[in-house]
């Protein structure tokens, strides 16, 4: 399960920075909404990976090893929100960069074929 979701986080933050470099403005977009999905996949796996268990701690004594972890739950909740946000910010600033330069070039200039 462990190495599923290492190779799992690999690919995403892999295939995120290979976007972000490219030189158009919506592969730089996506790149970064991958690299935020490959760090929240990271937060979440922080909070122990385990099966049919339960983050809520109820009344009695309490074994944490029955328990996961709800803080990178939560965090992770957050942090998705924030990175839509982030999106339809992105997206609304390239719409309107493109409308001003007409190209969506990064440098704001196509190269010369």
């Amino acid at each position: 399960m462990e190495l599923i979701v290492a190779i799992a986080i690999g690919v995403l933050v892999g295939a995120g920075v290979w976007l972000v470099l490219r030189p158009r403005t919506f592969q730089v977009i996506v790149g970064l909404s991958l690299i935020s999905y490959g760090v929240n996949l990271f937060i979440f796996s922080m909070g122990r990976l385990r099966i049919d268990r339960i983050p809520i701690v109820g009344p009695g004594p309490v074994d944490p090893a029955q328990f996961t972890d709800p803080l990178p739950q939560a965090l992770v909740l957050t942090a998705i929100v924030i990175g839509f946000a982030m999106t339809a910010l992105f997206l609304v600033l390239l719409l309107a960069l493109r409308g001003f330069s007409g190209t969506d070039h990064v440098d704001g200039k196509e190269p010369p074929p």
